[in-house]
């Protein structure tokens, strides 16, 4: 017999009309969302993260583009890559995380909870894309001159 049968797991089925998915396992969790994404460029930098647009349409911000994600395209981001998006209408979409990234997401989207938000994604395994550019031993203050 497997755990998941011992344990009394069962499969959560997503039905057209069904309230809004929240799934989350030990590796993987799935939430259908409508918000935006975060202003700045960041990289998550050892977990993967995905979208699949049901509604509407999303923007994701890479370094050297933009893409528009339509109603039935999905964007696979790879860990190291830096990116963000934005809901360019109102929109409804699937995300696809590590259960590190949904903690990160909660604790965000909780401002009381972050006092700075580069420590904040740093306990994530998460950095700004400037931060994400630097050589190694540099900061960004020698980058700037400061």
């Amino acid at each position: 017999m497997s755990q998941a049968i011992a344990k009394g797991i069962d499969p959560i089925i997503a039905e057209p009309g069904a309230p809004p998915i929240a799934a989350a396992g030990t590796s993987l969790v799935i939430r259908e969302w409508s918000m935006s994404g975060p202003e700045y460029m960041h990289v998550h930098q050892s977990d993967d993260e995905a979208w699949h647009v049901l509604e509407g349409t999303l923007r994701f911000r890479f370094a050297d583009r933009e893409v528009d994600a339509a109603p039935g395209t999905t964007v696979f981001v790879p860990a190291g890559l830096a990116h963000t998006y934005r809901a360019i209408e109102p929109s409804r979409y699937l995300i696809i995380l590590t259960p590190k990234i949904d903690r990160l997401i909660a604790r965000l989207l909780n401002w009381s909870e972050v006092s700075d938000l580069r420590s904040t994604l740093g306990e994530f395994d998460t950095v700004l894309a400037e931060q994400a550019a630097l050589q190694p031993g540099e900061t960004l203050d020698q980058r700037s001159g400061a």
